[in-house]
């Protein structure tokens, strides 16, 4: 799981980041490009854009569940319902208005 304490300080402000134990295996840059790049000067991946479609939070989720050394983190509520089980079904009745 992701420290945010080990967060890199080249990621992009807001709840996406990666941290100091990002091994630059590529996953993060192959399932979410529009999310994650390199950084060529440290040797490791970093959060440029956060997400801000559903289908890049959906990616980023996806991500970070696949990171093999779970150094992608989220501290906020940006991920959609379901997201962080790629495998989940989105209904629509998920739903909830209790804001007013």
């Amino acid at each position: 799981m992701a420290d945010k304490k080990d967060r890199l300080p080249q990621n992009a402000p807001g709840p996406w980041y990666v941290d100091s134990n990002c091994i630059d295996c590529d996953l993060c840059r192959d399932t979410a490009p529009t999310v994650f790049r390199r950084d060529d000067d440290n040797g490791n991946s970093i959060v440029f854009h956060q997400p801000e479609t559903e289908d890049e939070k959906r990616l980023a989720a996806e991500s970070k569940e696949g990171c093999p050394v779970g150094a992608i983190g989220n501290d906020g509520e940006a991920v959609p319902p379901g997201a962080d089980s790629p495998s989940a079904a989105h209904s629509p009745t998920d739903k909830t208005s209790s804001q007013g």
